[in-house]
Parts: C-alpha cells; structure tokens; sequence
C-alpha cells in the first residue's frame, strides 16, 4: 500500500509528461539524463571502497556500501573533490549556480535564506533548453516551499525527519510512511519510469536526509555493525584555534588507538546504499542506464571525531572533503573504474552538466570536469579558494575563515585572529598537525601560500556578502569586509 500510494502521487508529480501515440522504443536522446545524488554531512572516506584502499588507515574498517563501490567500479571516482563552503544550504546553492557563495547570482551564505527564484542554475538552462527537471527529498534552504528552476518536485521543509515525513509535491503537502530516504527514492523510481514514455531527456536531483544527525536508520539496518569502534587518526587530538582559544584543548593528550564512533551515523549510510542500488536497477529497468549519467556526492563532509569534534565549516579536509563517483556508461571503457587525483569542487557541477547537455555557462566561476572522466585534462586547477560566514546557529561558532588549499599545502587565515592563522605542508603532514605558520624553514611555503590566498580572493571577487546571518553579538553584516578582501 506505501508504495501503490506513493506511485499514485508521483503521477501527479510528473503529469505532464505524456506519452506519444503508440509509441515504441527509441534510440537514446543526443542529450544525456542526469542523476544527481547528493547526501548530507558524508565524509569521503565513508564509503567501503575507500576504507580498503585505506588500508591499516581507513577509520571505519567494517563499513559496507556496496552499491557505493559497484558506482565507483563502473564509473570514475574523483579522490580530491571539495566544497568551497563546508556548510549544507550554501554549498547545495553552489551545486545549483557554479557561483561562490559571496555572489549575489548564490545568495546563501546560510542556512537561513531561501533560494531566489531569479537565480541561473544547471536546472533553469536545461529546463529551457527542453529537459524535465525534478527535484526530490532534501532541499534544505530554509523552509523555503518552492523549487525554483524545477518542473516538479517531492520534497520536505528543512531537514524533515527520518520517520513518516511529510512531503510537498508540487505544492501540495502529502504524507509518508517509513523511513524518509525510502520515501525519497520511491518518488525518483516513478519518476524514471515515467521517463520512458516521453522524447525528452531530464535532470533529476535527489536529496538524502542520510547521515544528518539525529541519525535514525530504519529498522533493516538498526542494529548493525553492534560494537563496532573507530579507528583513531593522529589529529584525534589537534583541535582548531578557536577551540583552543575557548579552553578546549587536549592537544598534549595521547591519541588512543580506538574511540567509540556514533554508529547511526554509519546505519543510516548502509540503509542509503540501500536506496543506490534501487536506482541502478530501475535506471536499468528502464532502459535508459546507458545515457544517464549518474553523479553521486555529499554536500560538506564532516569530522567524526577529527580534529577533537564532530563539527564541520573549518576548513580541515575532512570537513571540505566530499565523496564524489560518476558513472556514464556511454563514455565507454576508458571511464570505467577510473580514480581521478585532480582537484574537483562543487562549483564544476554546473557548468559539468550543462557541457553535457551541449549548453554554455554563463558567468559561473567552476569549470567542467568532462574531460577528466577519460583521461588527463591538459591543464588542471593547482589551488582553489575557500570561504566560511559565521552564522546564528545553536552553540555553533565557528568563525569567518578564508583558506587556499594547493595540491601540497594549505593556508587558512581567520579574520580578526591573525595569530590563529595556520598552514601546512600536506605532503608531510596530511593530517594538518603541525602549523607552520611561524616556522622559519618554511618561510618560502608561507610566502607563496599569502601571494596565492590574495590572488584567488582577487579573482573570485571575495567579499562579505550583505545576506549573511550573524549571531545577535556580531555586529553589522559586512563589517569584517576590510579585513577579509585581499590588499
């Protein structure tokens, strides 16, 4: 009865497309469909296919995804793909318009904004250009109703829940039953199979609710991995400064082998991949696997106990870290179990789909990864820019931060604290350890890290945008705007 239910709402999601006359069988539309997968709070490293490739190393050795893994064995999985803003709503807007979050064509620099319906995105120019777009599960710009950019949508307000969550599809509130990210991928399945019936190629969104706290995984997976414990990284110990600052430091502790981990976290994933395979064998079903690209990914990544807290925003790697896998099957062989090393960001999604679908990117400041999924792009990013606007959230007070990470080394500078400024060497200290900041044998690193800092602000145009969202006691908006844009 769920699913006949769902199903029945999903015809009403997608009911304006209609079926051709005694139609058959086609050949695959010049342009590609899209499947965009994206999670919420993944850390790259949560995915068993890297746990193995991590070795003695990997911190969740008895982690399963295997639908996660078959994505990456028959697609290519990139291994340095970042956010340019660790935080939910303002790096799903990067997703959407190829913009960093400080531009007024984003417009999030929070989790408190709606999404401007003026906004260019990946879904306005396809849709424009004949795609059906769909969105469906988690949104997650504010409470924010509408889907702009979208012919339909079945999704939730905020965060939802995991458990018999409400949905809105197409405006109109509708209930659920049963674990939330079941729900989601019901809706995906009909639309797909929907697809079938019509000539035109689409792009469909789909959120997950997995693994956002409170991590409530459905009853199949609810007691899984029972005792399970984390293997410790060396930087279990290394808080940031401004923890320091506040007096919470155990730095001159020694990092225990093991720590308890938050094992929902961990059930919720396995019941997601779950939900993968179900798309795999619809999109197979369907006939349409081998021209729809697939794309799966995470909007921030999240500590799990690096760096002494579970947090995310900083600028560490385990919190701009994302898992990322792509699979089209029409590429042929060459992009098939590829692992990709360069530099991707969540500001080349964007321009990535619309390359596909044979349309320009006007103004967005990512740029394709096509030519990364066969082979070696001639000329690659060396370095990219980072940015963080403090905002009202709970306790959460993480504050403003800039940072440049190189493919050897970081800076992250913190606006108003100049003696927490920090830089590594991430070839010798992948961890982020040791800051060498004051260091006089890295004098040279230090110098090449500002001069690069200062040229990528320039180039992106950094500012504090005027939508930011500051605790009651920070002062005016844009108030740190001296001291954040380069000289």
């Amino acid at each position: 009865m769920r699913h006949l239910i769902r199903t029945v709402f999903a015809a009403r999601l997608i009911g304006l497309s209609l079926a051709l006359p005694g139609a058959i069988a086609a050949e695959p539309p010049a342009r590609p469909n899209v499947l965009f997968i994206i999670t919420d709070d993944q850390s790259y490293d949560a995915l068993s296919i890297v746990q193995r490739e991590q070795g003695a190393q990997g911190r969740f050795p008895w982690l399963d995804t295997p639908n996660l893994d078959r994505l990456a064995s028959e697609g290519v999985r990139f291994r340095n793909a970042f956010v340019t803003n660790s935080l939910c709503s303002p790096s799903r807007a990067v997703n959407l318009t190829g913009l960093y979050n400080h531009e007024d064509g984003n417009g999030i620099a929070s989790n408190f904004r709606p999404f401007a319906a003026s906004n260019v995105t990946h879904a306005t120019l396809m849709r424009e250009a004949g795609y059906t777009t769909a969105y469906v599960g988690k949104w997650h710009m504010d409470n924010q109703r509408e889907r702009p950019g979208f012919d339909h949508h079945a999704t939730y307000l905020g965060h939802g829940r995991y458990e018999n969550c409400p949905f809105i599809v197409d405006g109109k509130e509708t209930s659920s039953t049963g674990w939330v990210d079941d729900a989601a991928t019901d809706y995906a399945i009909a639309f797909i199979e929907r697809q079938k019936a019509s000539p035109k190629p689409w792009s469909l969104v789909l959120g997950f609710k997995t693994p956002h706290q409170p991590w409530e995984p459905p009853a199949r997976t609810k007691d899984l991995y029972a005792g399970a414990v984390a293997r410790t990284v060396p930087n279990f110990n290394t808080p940031p400064p401004y923890l320091r600052a506040q007096g919470k430091n155990r730095s001159s502790q020694a990092v225990p082998p093991t720590a308890t981990t938050n094992l929902g976290y961990f059930r919720c994933l396995k019941a997601m991949d779950d939900c993968v395979g179900r798309l795999l064998a619809a999109l197979k079903q369907s006939g349409m696997a081998e021209n729809t690209i697939v794309v799966f990914t995470s909007d921030n990544g999240v500590y799990l106990g690096a760096h002494a807290t579970g947090d995310k925003r900083s600028a560490y790697d385990e919190s701009l870290r994302v898992p990322f896998l792509v699979r089209f099957p029409a590429l042929g062989p060459a992009a098939r179990g590829r692992v990709v090393d360069e530099m991707v960001l969540n500001l080349d999604l964007a321009p990535t789909l619309l390359d596909f679908a044979g349309l320009a990117a006007p103004a967005m400041q990512g740029r394709s990864w096509r030519p990364l999924l066969t082979g070696p792009a001639a000329s690659w990013r060396q370095s990219w820019f980072y940015e963080y606007f403090t905002e009202n959230q709970n306790n959460t007070r993480v504050p403003d931060l800039t940072a440049v990470r190189t493919v050897d080394a970081k800076l992250i500078k913190y606006p108003g604290h100049p003696a927490w400024t920090e830089l590594f060497d991430l070839k010798s200290d992948p961890y982020e350890t040791q800051n060498l900041i004051d260091d006089p044998a890295a004098a040279a690193l230090k110098a090449r890290m500002l001069a690069e800092h200062n040229r990528l602000a320039r180039e992106v145009g950094f500012r504090v945008p005027r939508f930011v969202d500051r605790p009651p006691d920070w002062g005016q908006p844009g108030s740190l705007a001296g001291e954040l844009s380069p000289p």
